[in-house]
């Protein structure tokens, strides 16, 4: 289940209906030993220099130097800017976009993550493109198996043939 910003906010002891919060690295969104006790496999955190909330939208943007790091799906990305829409469940990225999720990347000026989908939609710069490198892991081909070799049947007693007898002349 992902991360709600807007029931975290109204659950917390201390209700915010918008702020500004700067930061500095390394920052860890809100309160991080209560989001891991919250949903330990699904804690994404957040590092930037400045990080704006509203607990009424669910939004929360976060400028200059953005870190994202999501351990459940193995995702690192960093942008100049991030938009985190809780209730919509995406985040969008811009400004240099790079994600690096299990050794594979993505590039570009604009990244869309559709959380709950597990999609990235990535937009290039104008006149440029979207650099992506995916690592494709070989299956080992094996050797087909050899042949069955045959193995004698059962106790058979073979058969007595006569011996031919050439005919007399």
């Amino acid at each position: 289940m992902p991360f709600n910003l807007s029931s975290f906010l109204q659950s917390s002891a201390v209700r915010l209906t918008g702020f500004l919060l700067p930061l500095t690295l390394p920052f860890v969104l809100l309160s991080a030993t209560r989001l891991v006790q919250a949903a330990p496999a699904q804690t994404m955190q957040l590092r930037a220099n400045v990080t704006e909330a509203n607990s009424k939208t669910g939004v929360v943007v976060a400028r200059g130097n953005v870190l994202i790091t999501y351990a459940a799906r193995q995702i690192e990305a960093t942008a100049a800017q991030a938009i985190y829409y809780s209730k919509e469940g995406k985040i969008i990225l811009s400004g240099n976009v790079n994600i690096l999720q299990e050794g594979n990347t993505l590039k570009g000026e604009t990244v869309t993550y559709l959380v709950n989908e597990g999609r990235f939609i990535a937009l290039p710069q104008e006149n440029s493109q979207v650099e992506a490198t995916y690592l494709i892991r070989d299956t080992p081909q094996s050797a087909p198996d050899p042949a069955p070799i045959p193995t004698n049947p059962a106790n058979v007693k073979p058969v007595k043939m006569p011996f031919p007898i050439a005919p007399i002349p």
